[in-house]
């Protein structure tokens, strides 16, 4: 069945443009004036992106469903505008076989409300101690390999799974901690975790990680994306890695972007994060390091708990917070973004790092798949945890205004969202 969307706006690469958009067949078959349809969807108000890519979900199936399922993430991620996940690979069995990330994948399908692109471990278990099969799970369809909530911390098996990484042709993520500055860390050492009298993480110990495989990427020409980086240090680090030019990419959280560490001093384990909560310094670095393109996305570590972990007391609890119905609103309301910028770290650099950019992140024209969004970027909302699509409700975020509202989002020509609600 065709779809017309009459009266909005669409994100093409020169800005904004006044113009329908006609979905038939899966793909947009037509952008002008006056299109008709088997159906007509009046978008008056609304601006069509180009379906969001969320670089580092975790959506917990297999072995946590209590918290999340694939079909619960997925659905969340619907509403959230996005039309592709990737799900990393700290599950129960984690994401170190065939098998694992084809279940996962399979999970996906059967949802049927986005894609789900399983990440596989650089290590088996994520234990730092020996390769996983990169070869045999590259040729499964993984790009993107990380050992997500862990950091590789040997240099050397580090530089071993970059040298095979060139050669797969793939992209390592690396979850920047070097662990032994970090042993019973609670929140960012700062005068407020003094304050707590609690464990501080010295921003160092991410900084150390981003120093040493900017090197190795030196060294190999291999492709390394740093996840959910939350100094001003990291930031620097990057940005003078990519005028040396080399092959580094990097993601901000929204809540890295818009929080604190001094939310803490409440002992509400619903801002206890990995990486934590900075500065507001830092926060300023981040903000400038996505406007001049050194952070290339905005990625949610989207990440369910339970009500039970999450009120144990602050050094128990685990760290993690929910992201994918709320990264648009909260990312608008931090950050001063047009359009186009939005695209760019939310659609288009997201999949060109994750390799799906022949299906997802394209900015709207003819001929491309219909993954889409429909935002209405004047609207201002505030987190109901009552109507949150996720099987968990640890979001920060409830009382807060966010601006920036996903309406509709449509998944391979299906509309998959209406109105703000998933229709599966």
């Amino acid at each position: 069945m065709s779809v017309a969307f009459r009266g909005g706006s669409i994100v093409t690469k020169d800005g904004v443009v006044s113009a329908d958009l006609l979905v038939d067949g899966g793909k947009i078959a037509e952008i002008g004036s006056g299109l008709s349809a088997d159906e007509v969807i009046d978008i008056s108000g609304l601006v069509v992106f180009p379906g969001f890519v969320d670089l580092h979900a975790h959506l917990r199936e297999p072995g946590r469903e209590d918290t999340e399922t694939i079909e619960t993430g997925s659905r969340a991620g619907a509403k959230g505008g996005y039309t592709a996940v990737i799900a990393m690979p700290n599950t129960d069995p984690a994401q170190d076989n065939v098998p694992t990330i084809e279940f996962v994948r399979l999970q996906g399908q059967r949802a049927g409300l986005l894609e789900v692109i399983p990440s596989g471990c650089i290590t088996v278990g994520r234990q730092g101690k020996a390769l996983a099969p990169m070869a045999e799970l590259a040729k499964a369809g993984v790009h993107l390999f990380t050992d997500d909530g862990s950091g590789v911390q040997d240099p050397l098996l580090m530089r071993r799974a970059m040298e095979y990484s060139k050669q797969l042709n793939v992209v390592l993520g690396q979850h920047c901690e070097v662990s032994a500055l970090t042993q019973g860390a609670v929140m960012h050492e700062c005068g407020c975790s003094s304050d707590l009298g609690v464990p501080g993480w010295p921003s160092l110990a991410e900084e150390l990680m981003v120093h040493r495989d900017i090197e190795l990427a030196r060294l190999t020409g291999a492709r390394i994306h740093f996840l959910h980086l939350s100094t001003a240090g990291s930031v620097d680090l990057v940005r003078q890695a990519k005028r040396d030019g080399l092959p580094v990419t990097a993601e901000v959280t929204p809540h890295h972007l818009s929080l604190t560490a001094e939310v803490l001093r409440g002992f509400d384990a619903t801002f206890k994060v990995n990486p934590p909560l900075r500065t507001i310094s830092d926060i300023d670095a981040l903000k400038a390091g996505v406007l001049d393109g050194t952070i290339d996305a905005i990625a949610t570590d989207h990440a369910p708990h339970s009500r039970r972990d999450k009120e144990l007391p602050l050094d128990q609890a685990p760290p993690g917070m929910l992201g994918l119905e709320t990264a648009l609103g909260v990312t608008c309301a931090a950050l001063d973004l047009d359009p186009l910028a939005i695209a760019n770290v939310m659609s288009v650099a997201p999949a060109r790092i994750a390799g799906i950019a022949d299906r997802q992140g394209n900015l709207p024209r003819v001929g491309v798949a219909a993954n889409l969004c429909f935002v209405d970027l004047n609207a201002s909302w505030m987190v109901n945890p009552q109507t949150l699509a996720s099987k968990s409700t640890n979001t920060p975020f409830v009382g807060r205004q966010l601006r920036g509202k996903v309406v509709h989002t449509m998944f391979n020509g299906n509309l998959v969202v209406r109105d703000g609600e998933a229709l599966k």
